[in-house]
């Protein structure tokens, strides 16, 4: 398992182009969004999809087949892509929460308190996504995988900039409407959220693992 994340930190170490346009996206969106939330979505499922990618680059020119030639097992690679794949989406949702709440302090929009609210519904629909990019691209290798996954991003996307402007059509204070809630309530619904895509995540894994099993290199 070690030995597979020192690989793929090493491939995401390679890819300085690709990281270098996300920042650069990330810096735009900071400057001159004014929701600076929406951050959060963009540096989390970003980030999460370097896991996705390096699944291609195994697969290329059968690579597979020497690394399985290794003392790794199918069960171990399937894990380990989950565990990469939140480590580097967690990050980004870290460092885009902290961006968020920096730039709403600087530009003096939104509160910090709508931003957590955001980031913390954001998270649970990150392990959803996770565990819908992961088996598909195991199944259906990059082409297909990737049009899958750009479909489910779209649809995300599109609910999450949906729900804000009806929120914002609405008047909807979501720290007014917090503040409303009672605390025990909020505090039930996030855990209900979290344990929800936590479950979808290992019913994902099986799935991947599953396919990993199947699979002939």
């Amino acid at each position: 398992m070690k030995g597979l994340l020192i690989k793929d930190f090493k491939l995401i170490k390679n890819q300085k182009n690709s990281l270098l346009i996300v920042a650069a996206v990330g810096a735009a969106m900071t400057a001159y969004a004014e929701n600076s939330s929406f951050l959060i979505t963009y540096l989390a499922f970003v980030g999460s999809q370097f896991a996705r990618n390096t699944i291609s680059y195994d697969d290329f020119d059968n690579g597979n087949a020497f690394l399985f030639s290794l003392p790794v097992t199918r069960e171990g690679y399937a894990a380990e892509k989950y565990i990469f794949g939140l480590m580097i989406g967690g990050g980004g949702w870290l460092f885009g929460t902290a961006a968020a709440l920096i730039a709403g302090a600087v530009k003096n929009t939104g509160s910090p308190k709508d931003t957590f609210i955001i980031a913390l519904i954001l998270f649970p629909i990150l392990l959803v996504f996770v565990s819908i990019s992961i088996p598909f691209h195991l199944k259906f290798g990059a082409e297909k995988g990737s049009i899958v996954m750009v479909v489910t991003g779209g649809i995300l996307a599109a609910a999450f900039v949906l729900a804000a402007k009806l929120t914002e059509a609405a008047n909807i204070n979501l720290s007014a409407l917090a503040d409303k809630l009672p605390a025990i309530g909020m505090k039930t619904a996030i855990l209900a959220a979290f344990l929800t895509g936590a479950v979808i995540l290992l019913i994902s894994l099986r799935i991947s693992i599953s396919i990993m099993k199947k699979k002939e290199f």
